[in-house]
């Protein structure tokens, strides 16, 4: 776990100098999956670092915080439940959302392929939570997930499939909504969206 989260800071310590360049989208008419929101540009940060560094269980993975406060739970196809436990910028200008995805049906299922958006250089790296948003209602503005120089998401990537009742460790990083901003909305393709505070 420690590599992990190494491998990601790095992604995260470059991604810094470029995300000032990371184009955001106007709000447009809300859906309830999240899906009306497709990445217009990225941003580019590491340089070379893979997107999988996941140990066991193939994916990438962000450090638990230790604590137990969920801000939010969407529900998804399948029995899949998305419970989000955090939302806090970080020191760079960046937003990590974590939480945890869990099976909650009675069949073992992977995670759909829409929720990776249909941005083709993010697309080519797998399966990845790639397509979530974030929409700041007062801003006017949506901010996707960040990319590094190769296009890959900084998000959880390349998930295995998920036992009833299993869970896995997920996150995501988007650039941050200015300070004034303390809710934003949460969308996931075949998710449904909720709204979540931003702490820090």
């Amino acid at each position: 776990m420690n590599t992990q989260w190494t491998a990601r800071a790095r992604r995260t310590a470059v991604a810094v100098a470029v995300a000032v360049g990371l184009t955001v989208g106007a709000v447009g008419c809300s859906g309830g999956d999240g899906e009306d929101g497709k990445a217009e540009s990225s941003a580019t940060g590491s340089t070379g670092s893979t997107g999988s560094t996941g140990t066991g269980t193939g994916s990438d993975t962000s450090p638990q915080e230790g604590t137990s406060k969920t801000l939010a739970e969407v529900k998804g196809q399948d029995g899949l439940l998305l419970k989000i436990t955090s939302a806090s910028r970080d020191a760079g200008g960046f937003v990590t959302v974590s939480g945890e995805l869990k099976n909650d049906g009675a069949e073992s299922v992977r995670v759909s392929s829409r929720v990776s958006g249909d941005e083709t250089e993010v697309v080519r790296h797998g399966t990845s939570l790639g397509g979530a948003t974030l929409v700041d209602s007062t801003g006017k503005k949506r901010y996707y997930v960040l990319r590094d120089t190769e296009g890959r998401p900084l998000t959880t990537t390349n998930m295995p499939k998920i036992k009833p009742g299993a869970s896995v460790p997920v996150f995501m990083q988007f650039p941050s909504p200015p300070a004034s901003t303390e809710e934003v909305s949460f969308q996931l393709p075949t998710f449904a969206s909720a709204t979540i505070s931003i702490s820090g």
